[in-house]
């Protein structure tokens, strides 16, 4: 007997004893508690919604229902995740393809280059109302504004992911994708952006950020989410206001490599060997995630100021996850010739830098880009 076969008939004979016998099977009890407040709609009149699966933790399993944090993920394909969630049938005619089948921890720029090109390609088609984006947590945010300012679209399109595999104890995976098709779907959603829909929340790809690694409440945004997901209900609070999607100047159909762009982390005692490396590597940008307001340390300056001399960009970020750094505050960024990376945290701003020095940006045009996206 496998150890899902023995977990429904544990939990059938739960139902037994209790007085249920002729109550529904685990799959059914799971997928009441999942079930959208949609209503059911004929066949021809539900949206049409693809999911482009990537791999992480909501394609991972453990070894017992007791590992909701050490497990192997990418292991469950597409075909297995939306056939053990008939309910979607009810918010959207459904579709999957894997795209990858890795852990976002190993994304690279090719991943992202192929996945938004497939999602600008899907965007363009009639027969698709929206998209999501099965992801591992790692790095969900970073593909997230990435396709938020290349794909030039005003489709919904929802990235989500899990915290637990689907075989943990009180996994978020199922209804994660289930409130992500259900935006995905809704024509409320379109014109708002790439959106990440993660424990009952709608964040904008822009805002949102993994905070913590432990928890299902893992992504937030420090100025808010733009809605909640509640019975396949959305409800809206605010909407974004940096530029995305089809205000952007960057398509993803004119885009076929990204400059290397490198973060350098600061802290006590911190010495210039690692920007001196990434610039003898070549560099064409570095990221300092510099503590409080984006501070350089004394002896970081000069090193950083020969990078810029030899053509390397230089943006000022903060390790501190909230808040936002100024210009000309904790250095004089104009006289360095520095960009601030404004409320960016450092590996967003590598997003935004990329994509910049893709299209030749001056660092007066990438400042530019840093207030308006």
């Amino acid at each position: 007997m496998t150890f899902q076969a023995f977990r429904m008939s544990l939990v059938a004979a739960a139902i037994t004893v209790a007085g249920f016998a002729g109550a529904p099977t685990l799959a059914h009890a799971q997928d009441t508690r999942a079930t959208t407040a949609t209503q059911a709609q004929p066949a021809a009149a539900k949206p049409r919604v693809v999911v482009l699966a990537t791999g992480g933790t909501i394609a991972g399993a453990g070894a017992s229902a007791m590992n909701s944090a050490t497990y192997t993920a990418a292991k469950v394909p597409v075909d297995k995740l939306l056939a053990g969630l008939p309910e979607l049938s009810n918010v959207a005619q459904v579709s999957g393809e894997q795209v990858f089948q890795i852990a976002s921890e190993s994304f690279t720029n090719e991943h992202l280059l192929k996945l938004a090109q497939r999602v600008s390609q899907l965007a363009k088609q009639g027969d698709v109302d929206g998209i999501v984006i099965t992801h591992g947590t790692d790095t969900l945010a970073e593909t997230a504004y990435f396709l938020s300012l290349t794909v030039r679209t005003d489709k919904p399109i929802a990235l989500v992911g899990s915290m637990r595999p689907g075989t943990a104890l009180s996994a978020d995976g199922a209804l994660n994708l289930v409130n992500a098709v259900s935006v995905a779907a809704s024509k409320d959603a379109r014109g708002k952006g790439v959106l990440v829909t993660m424990n009952d929340e709608i964040n904008t790809a822009r805002d949102v950020n993994k905070d913590i690694n432990i928890q299902t409440s893992a992504f937030k945004s420090q100025w808010g989410p733009l809605g909640m997901v509640v019975e396949g209900k959305n409800y809206w609070f605010r909407a974004p206001v940096k530029r995305h999607t089809t205000q952007s100047e960057f398509d993803i159909d004119s885009i076929t490599s990204l400059p290397q762009v490198d973060i350098v982390y600061a802290y006590g005692n911190v010495q210039p060997t690692a920007v001196n490396a990434l610039v003898a590597g070549g560099a064409k940008a570095i990221i300092h995630a510099g503590t409080g307001n984006g501070s350089v340390a004394d002896r970081m300056v000069k090193p950083l100021q020969d990078a810029r001399a030899k053509g390397v960009v230089i943006v000022r970020s903060a390790r501190v996850p909230y808040g936002f750094v100024l210009r000309n505050a904790e250095q004089p960024d104009d006289k360095h010739d520095w960009v601030v990376a404004h409320d960016l945290r450092p590996e967003k701003a590598r997003i935004l830098t990329m994509l910049a020095l893709a299209k030749g940006a001056s660092t007066q045009e990438l400042q530019r880009m840093f207030w308006e996206y």
